[in-house]
């Protein structure tokens, strides 16, 4: 199999803190291993608990000195712009990189780590220049100043799966807001969150305002406990997002906790499957099935449940499975070793519940090396299994029988999770009040593509808050308000 040749530096040793390159403080680090290959090809430091101590001192000091959240918005604006500039020179190698460590299809992966970060930036930086931090308002003793203040040293938490975009999903509006920022990468996407630092760096954000810490759960959690860290924006499992909240809401610390899903696409009897077929990869099988995203239930009419296999099956047998370097490739490996054996678990799990299988579950042909898995797809299956009611995080769908419109939406709500889901019909009208009626934070008529302009997030076990639009700005700002006299109404 084909792999981009290593390039010297590739190697990771130290992490950026207070505006400076410095050694890890700890002897521990890791192999970043290609899921492709399944095989090492770089070597991370990981950091220990006084990493991230340095790095949130860091970030407190560039918040108390004012270096950043006194800036004006105009001029904060400036610097994303020059940092979204660095990021795009390095978007080919970045891109690279990230479906190097995680198995991302280099197509999908020029979008999410190569496009996405800069666009996240631009938006953001063009917002804060257009938001009003400052209100003066009548009130019964004279007036008030209704302020709007950066929320001070967030921590971010990033998962491996889009590990360029679902950082900067955090990152662009805090730093928009005037907060600082520990960045607390996965150790299974090890190398490419460091180039967001080069960036930063070169754009002159001030020093303190961007760390960047790899480290793994235990010294990461000192980010949740630690006084000088004001919220935490996390985005990973509902079990972690779990700790993270019981952990924060003793300390009374903000969170916005982005989580897992187990969301369901109901096809309806009046639906163009031609029309669903196209827009199923996107909707379940996004980045190898590692979406969070991911509508891994189907949910199909009794009248038309042999045709709405039958064109999962075909769509399945039609993918390209392969080196995600390779431009035709559409479905890449599992990320690490660990995933694909939770992947082969719960088809095991499957198959033992008497789920029919029809497409997959196997390694595919000729693949010896690498964590790969086909595209999956089991019939006959109830809403109340285990494949249908937990997260799998592959390339894994269920065709779940249904009899009628209100059985569908109710088997849909029936699920610890909230996070997304879709409706397929001919008529848009009416997919859109099937919409209304599922208990879920995002939600596709005929396709499932996230808005950057809309707020994103879940319900239920799917998390707390909203990324994304106007609404994940707010999240990293608090407001106060300042009681004057009526003065201030005609100055």
């Amino acid at each position: 199999m084909a792999t981009a040749p290593d390039a010297p530096g590739l190697d990771r040793q130290e992490f950026y803190i207070g505006g400076e390159w410095v050694a890890s403080r700890g002897s521990d680090s890791l192999q970043v291993i290609e899921a492709a290959t399944s095989e090492p090809f770089a070597v991370a430091a990981l950091g220990g608990e006084s990493d991230v101590e340095a790095a949130i001192q860091a970030a407190h000091a560039a918040r108390e000195s004012g270096v950043w959240a006194s800036t004006p918005a105009a001029e904060r604006s400036e610097v994303l712009h020059r940092f979204a500039e660095a990021l795009e020179t390095r978007a080919e190698a970045t891109s690279t990189l990230a479906s190097r460590e995680v198995g991302m299809p280099i197509v999908l992966s020029r979008a999410f780590n190569g496009q996405a970060p800069a666009q996240l930036l631009r938006q953001y930086a063009d917002l804060a220049v257009k938001t009003e931090f400052e209100e003066i308002r009548p009130s019964a003793m004279g007036s008030t100043i209704v302020r709007k203040e950066p929320v001070g040293v967030v921590g971010v938490i990033t998962p491996w799966n889009y590990p360029q975009a679902k950082a900067m999903i955090s990152i662009a509006p805090a730093l928009a807001a005037g907060c600082s920022v520990v960045l607390k990468h996965s150790p299974d996407a090890a190398l490419d969150s460091y180039v967001i630092a080069e960036a930063a760096e070169e754009a002159g954000l001030p020093p303190g305002v961007l760390n960047v810490v790899l480290a793994d759960r235990g010294p990461a959690s000192l980010l949740v406990r630690h006084p000088l860290v004001d919220k935490i924006a996390f985005t990973g499992s509902t079990s972690s997002g779990e700790r993270i909240g019981a952990e924060a809401g003793q300390r009374f610390k903000r969170v916005t906790l982005e989580l897992g899903g187990k969301s369901a696409a109901i096809v309806l009897a009046d639906a163009d499957l031609s029309i669903f077929a196209e827009g199923i990869g996107f909707a379940s099988f996004m980045n190898n099935g590692q979406t969070c995203t991911g509508q891994a239930r189907i949910l199909a009419p009794r009248s038309r449940y042999d045709e709405v296999v039958d064109v999962l099956v075909d769509w399945a047998g039609r993918q390209v499975v392969g080196d995600p370097l390779d431009p035709s490739v559409t479905i890449g490996p599992m990320a690490n070793e660990r995933q694909l054996a939770r992947v082969r678990e719960y088809i095991d799990i499957a198959v033992a519940d008497n789920a029919r299988l029809v497409h997959g579950g196997r390694r595919p042909r000729g693949l010896t090396r690498g964590w790969f898995i086909e595209p999956t797809v089991f019939a006959d299956v109830a809403n109340s299994d285990r494949i249908a009611r937990e997260e799998i995080f592959g390339p894994v769908v269920t065709v779940i029988p249904y009899s009628d419109e209100d059985e569908a939406i109710a088997m849909a709500n029936d699920s610890d999770f909230g996070l997304a889901g879709s409706v397929w019909t001919a008529d848009e009208a009416h997919g859109i009040e099937i919409a209304r009626r599922v208990r879920t934070g995002t939600f596709g008529v005929n396709y499932y593509v996230n808005d950057f302009d809309a707020p994103f997030g879940g319900v239920k076990a799917s998390g707390i808050g909203r990324e994304l639009g106007p609404e994940g700005f707010e999240e990293f700002l608090e407001y106060k308000s300042i009681y004057a006299s009526s003065a201030l109404l005609t100055s």
